[in-house]
């Protein structure tokens, strides 16, 4: 059977990659993935009841979707077909999917192995859902991408969808040793380099592995530290794609952090951003979001402030500016928080669209024409500064409201406090007054 690195174009004479030497050789062998390969895990409890289900595997690179798939196929007594979306099409699936009926007839089965399954386009996807409906193959997809953006819905309804995690440090420090045992040699590190190996991995398996065989190749005669080892592996960049998954988790896990009033957790996500590649520019229009928001009037100051920071960033530029944005970052993140003008907002345009056209009251209408004050526009109209404490009480909503809404709550935080005092007083004035009226 021909394999993905044949498929590849891999010469089967060369020595294998350490990766794939190291391949498990069995589910019970794949490291990282207990939540579903152990106990009451999903893949677990399928294989104890003797069945598979069509399957969308999601996670990152380099941390076994490609295993999981074979091993399953071999596990379920399937035949393994394996396809990559970015060198198939149309023609390759409907071999694929002929291979797989006139299997069907002999009594066997097919495990349809489909990696990057998301650069299939819509039409390509609708493709698999008549064999995968009437069992002509079991489905495994692999993605690095979120399914719900980039799947047919009606795909995956027929698929169960699979999340799969990064590598942690215990999984990569087991790979390592792994990796020591098949080449018969101890890695020329000291403890530090080994954790700043784990480190450049970021999660990825196959990635460390290949690390690994680097370093083998070297002629080192001393343990590297971390920094002698920066010096002989280039460290590759964050996983991070600014137009995807990635841009929209750490964008939310800062403003989250903002919100819940923590900077240090607030800046590592910033700063994660940045290194990423992110647009700082980016990063200074949501500070002003957050600014609005999570902190509104409880700090006024916290609006001046990242605008401020947006300000200077366009002025000074990376990486002079930056430091400006990190400013705004710790403010909003140790400001008084209040949501209450976001909330008053969302309220205030939900009534804006119920209540239609209603004119405002005549009282508070502009009257330049002789026959708009025969009309009564402004008829009655007090001006508040000549009023005492400046308020007059005149309402001024619509006069067919049913009832006067409340939209801005203030929270008894920050500067906000002193607003909820005044607009206390101030209801209780204009309610006294439409009592008397």
């Amino acid at each position: 059977m021909t394999d993905l690195f044949e498929s590849a174009g891999l010469d089967a004479g060369a020595p294998r990659p350490l990766a794939e030497r190291l391949r498990p050789q069995a589910l019970d062998e794949v490291m990282g993935q207990d939540h579903l390969l152990q106990g009451d895990g999903p893949i677990a409890r399928m294989r104890r009841q003797g069945r598979l289900a069509s399957l969308i595997l999601w996670g990152p690179p380099g941390v076994g979707k490609t295993t999981i798939a074979r091993l399953l196929a071999e596990d379920s007594g399937l035949e393994f077909e394996p396809l990559s979306a970015v060198f198939s099409g149309v023609a390759d699936l409907k071999k694929v999917f002929e291979r797989a009926r006139a299997r069907r007839q002999t009594g066997r089965g097919t495990l349809l192995f489909v990696d990057e399954i998301h650069r299939f386009n819509r039409a390509q996807q609708d493709g698999f859902l008549p064999v995968v409906e009437e069992g002509t193959v079991t489905l495994v997809g692999a993605t690095t991408e979120n399914p719900s953006f980039e799947l047919n819905s009606a795909l995956l309804s027929r698929c169960q969808v699979l999340v799969l995690k990064a590598l942690d440090a215990a999984a990569l420090e087991d790979l390592l040793k792994r990796a020591e045992a098949e080449t018969g040699k101890p890695l020329p590190l000291d403890e530090g380099a080994r954790t700043a190996l784990r480190g450049m991995a970021d999660g990825d398996g196959r990635y460390l592995l290949n690390l690994v065989e680097e370093l083998i190749s070297l002629e080192i005669s001393e343990p590297l530290d971390g920094q002698a080892l920066a010096v002989h592996l280039n460290k590759r960049a964050p996983a991070y794609d600014k137009d995807r998954d990635e841009h929209y988790n750490l964008i939310s896990a800062l403003h989250k952090s903002v919100r819940g009033s923590d900077p240090d957790a607030a800046l590592y996500w910033f700063a994660r951003m940045l290194e990423g590649g992110e647009d700082p520019l980016f990063l200074a229009r949501r500070l002003v979001r957050m600014a609005s928001e999570d902190i509104g009037l409880a700090d006024p100051t916290g609006l001046m402030i990242a605008n401020e920071a947006a300000r200077t960033y366009e002025r000074l530029g990376s990486p002079e500016g930056e430091l400006a944005l990190a400013h705004a970052v710790v403010h909003l993140a140790t400001a008084p928080k209040s949501n209450a003008v976001y909330v008053a907002y969302k309220r205030a345009r939900r009534v804006a669209k119920q209540t239609g056209s209603l004119m405002p009251p005549a009282h508070i209408l502009n009257a330049p024409t002789q026959l708009m004050k025969e009309q009564g526009f402004g008829s009655g109209y007090e001006y508040d500064h000549d009023a005492e404490d400046g308020i007059s009480g005149q309402d001024y909503f619509p006069d067919d409201m049913p009832e006067r809404p409340v939209f801005y709550e203030p929270l008894d935080r920050g500067r906000e406090a002193a607003i909820g005092e005044r607009l206390r007083a101030w209801r209780q004035k204009r309610n006294a007054r439409r009592k008397k009226s």
